[in-house]
């Protein structure tokens, strides 16, 4: 399966961009608002929006790998949809607060 790193590797400037942005949205707990994000955490959260858009789009008649390609570009496509910090957080991290209540 595709990293959030080896995206940001291989994509386009916009793709970096989006990258840099879902990064953005995990902020490292208690540091300075310009530090690093919290790439770990970022890169577990792209990881798990692979595993549902590959869990949601699982076929009798589609190949595993193929899948995998698929959730992976649309993953991508996430990313892109979501390029704009101050109008959308991490869908997992959502959920995660939401299961705190």
């Amino acid at each position: 399966m595709i990293t959030l790193h080896e995206v940001y590797e291989q994509g386009s400037d916009a793709v970096k961009a989006a990258v840099r942005s879902f990064g953005g949205r995990h902020p490292v707990a208690g540091a300075d608002p310009d530090a690093e994000p919290d790439w770990k955490k970022a890169e577990q959260h792209f990881t798990h929006l692979i595993e549902v858009i590959m869990g949601a789009s699982a076929s009798p008649f589609t190949g595993a790998a193929d899948i995998v390609r698929r959730a992976e570009r649309e993953a991508v496509g996430f990313l892109l949809a979501v390029d704009d910090p101050a109008g959308c957080r991490c869908p997992v991290c959502v959920k995660q607060q939401r299961s705190l209540r």
